[in-house]
Protein backbone atom coordinates (compact mmCIF):
# COMPACT_ATOMS: atom_id res chain seq x y z
CA UNK A 1 0.00 0.00 0.00
CA UNK A 2 1.71 3.38 -1.24
CA UNK A 3 0.82 6.16 1.08
CA UNK A 4 1.79 10.26 0.22
CA UNK A 5 3.10 12.55 3.03
CA UNK A 6 -0.40 13.91 3.27
CA UNK A 7 -1.79 11.19 3.98
CA UNK A 8 0.02 10.09 6.47
CA UNK A 9 0.12 13.52 7.90
CA UNK A 10 -3.53 13.39 8.11
CA UNK A 11 -3.23 9.38 9.74
CA UNK A 12 -0.86 10.38 12.12
CA UNK A 13 -3.27 13.64 13.36
CA UNK A 14 -6.22 11.23 13.72
CA UNK A 15 -4.63 8.71 15.29
CA UNK A 16 -3.40 11.06 17.78
CA UNK A 17 -6.50 12.60 18.76
CA UNK A 18 -8.66 9.67 18.61
CA UNK A 19 -5.94 6.93 20.36
CA UNK A 20 -3.53 8.97 21.41
CA UNK A 21 -5.90 11.12 23.09
CA UNK A 22 -3.49 14.51 22.32
CA UNK A 23 -0.23 16.07 20.96
CA UNK A 24 2.57 16.27 23.67
CA UNK A 25 3.76 19.57 23.57
CA UNK A 26 6.42 20.83 20.48
CA UNK A 27 9.12 20.77 23.20
CA UNK A 28 8.30 17.11 24.61
CA UNK A 29 8.19 15.86 20.86
CA UNK A 30 11.47 17.56 20.11
CA UNK A 31 13.06 15.54 22.33
CA UNK A 32 11.23 12.72 21.37
CA UNK A 33 12.72 13.12 17.83
CA UNK A 34 16.29 13.27 19.05
CA UNK A 35 15.65 10.23 21.72
CA UNK A 36 14.30 8.19 18.32
CA UNK A 37 17.13 9.74 16.29
CA UNK A 38 19.64 8.61 18.54
CA UNK A 39 17.62 4.70 18.99
CA UNK A 40 18.54 5.01 14.97
CA UNK A 41 22.00 5.98 15.20
CA UNK A 42 22.88 3.21 17.63
CA UNK A 43 21.45 0.50 15.58
CA UNK A 44 23.09 2.17 12.16
CA UNK A 45 26.56 2.58 14.38
CA UNK A 46 26.26 -1.08 15.66
CA UNK A 47 25.33 -2.76 11.29
CA UNK A 48 27.17 -0.91 9.38
CA UNK A 49 30.05 1.19 11.73
CA UNK A 50 33.05 -0.90 13.81
CA UNK A 51 30.68 -0.98 17.03
CA UNK A 52 29.40 -4.52 17.49
CA UNK A 53 25.93 -5.50 19.08
CA UNK A 54 24.78 -5.64 22.43
CA UNK A 55 22.48 -8.03 23.11
CA UNK A 56 20.06 -5.24 23.82
CA UNK A 57 20.26 -3.96 19.99
CA UNK A 58 20.51 -7.30 18.63
CA UNK A 59 16.38 -7.37 18.70
CA UNK A 60 15.82 -3.58 17.26
CA UNK A 61 14.47 -2.92 14.13
CA UNK A 62 15.74 -0.28 11.79
CA UNK A 63 12.75 -0.06 10.08
CA UNK A 64 10.54 0.55 12.42
CA UNK A 65 13.00 2.97 14.45
CA UNK A 66 12.99 5.26 10.95
CA UNK A 67 9.38 5.01 11.36
CA UNK A 68 9.49 6.21 14.36
CA UNK A 69 11.28 9.29 13.59
CA UNK A 70 9.25 9.98 10.97
CA UNK A 71 6.24 9.83 12.89
CA UNK A 72 7.38 12.06 15.53
CA UNK A 73 8.47 14.29 12.74
CA UNK A 74 4.86 14.33 11.62
CA UNK A 75 3.11 14.81 14.89
CA UNK A 76 6.02 18.58 14.80
CA UNK A 77 4.67 19.70 11.49
CA UNK A 78 1.27 19.10 12.11
CA UNK A 79 1.63 20.89 15.87
CA UNK A 80 3.16 23.65 13.92
CA UNK A 81 1.53 24.09 10.57
CA UNK A 82 3.95 22.58 7.91
CA UNK A 83 2.71 20.58 5.22
CA UNK A 84 5.60 18.41 4.45
CA UNK A 85 4.64 17.96 0.99
CA UNK A 86 4.88 21.49 -0.13
CA UNK A 87 8.49 21.52 2.26
CA UNK A 88 10.08 18.48 0.35
CA UNK A 89 8.68 20.26 -2.60
CA UNK A 90 10.25 23.51 -1.68
CA UNK A 91 13.34 21.68 -0.66
CA UNK A 92 13.83 20.00 -3.66
CA UNK A 93 13.63 23.06 -5.63
CA UNK A 94 16.35 24.76 -3.35
CA UNK A 95 18.51 21.78 -3.90
CA UNK A 96 18.29 21.64 -7.40
CA UNK A 97 19.22 25.59 -7.51
CA UNK A 98 21.99 25.55 -4.96
CA UNK A 99 23.67 22.03 -5.97
CA UNK A 100 22.85 22.02 -9.93
CA UNK A 101 26.51 21.61 -10.36
CA UNK A 102 28.07 21.79 -7.21
CA UNK A 103 28.25 17.48 -6.29
CA UNK A 104 28.79 16.89 -9.69
CA UNK A 105 32.35 18.54 -10.12
CA UNK A 106 33.53 17.76 -6.37
CA UNK A 107 36.06 16.00 -7.29
CA UNK A 108 35.85 13.74 -3.98
CA UNK A 109 32.80 12.15 -5.16
CA UNK A 110 34.28 10.96 -8.86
Amino acid sequence: MDITISEAQRRVDEWIRTVGVRYFSELTNLGILMEEVGELSRIMVRKYGEQSFKDSDKEKDMADEMADVLWVLMCLANQTGVDLTTALEKNFEKKNIRDADRHRDNLKLQ
